[in-house]
């Protein structure tokens, strides 16, 4: 059974990964097809949720948050998911968290100015009540950023990446 996309598409995603200014015009001349084509399988990745944005990419040590960290966090009985994911909302050093299976309920990655910092974040993070306990390990180097144009790569054709 074919994927939701093809070569095509993971050329135009690529391209505009690479190159989010190159708009439709410039991108259906260096791919080869017609202006008519990009949209429409742009529209459709857009309408089918491949592609959930298209807003500039934030870095976080650039804006002064040079430290990265992951917390595991686990919840007071009785006390749903949903209710700790609406207090970590609220703190905008909390860039992600996700339920998880294991000895903890949640993975939280995060980010803070500096150590001492970080302490005042997870403070936070606490506060909102339903955290019995938190573990956290703090990121030396990124050594793998945040991606997904290799798996849109193999979803395409199932082995080659798009920016290979």
């Amino acid at each position: 059974m074919p994927g939701p996309v093809d070569r095509l598409d993971a050329e135009i995603v690529a391209l505009f990964a690479r190159e989010p200014r190159v708009g439709v015009l410039e991108a259906s001349r260096r791919l080869g097809v017609a202006r008519g084509t990009v949209q429409a399988r742009l529209d459709r990745l857009t309408r089918s949720g491949v592609v959930r944005g298209w807003g500039p990419e934030i870095d976080a040590e650039a804006l002064g948050f040079g430290v990265t960290a992951f917390a595991t966090l686990e919840l007071q009985q009785g006390v749903g998911h949903s209710v700790v994911a609406r207090h970590l909302r609220t703190i905008p050093e909390v860039l992600e968290a996700h339920t998880i299976t294991g000895s903890a309920d949640m993975m939280v990655r995060l980010v803070a100015r500096s150590n001492a910092d970080l302490q005042r974040v997870l403070d936070e993070v606490l506060a909102g009540g339903g955290v019995v306990r938190t573990s956290t390990v703090i990121a030396l180097a990124t050594q793998v950023p945040a991606r997904a144009l290799p798996l849109l790569g193999k979803a395409a054709d199932g082995s080659a990446s798009p920016d290979s």
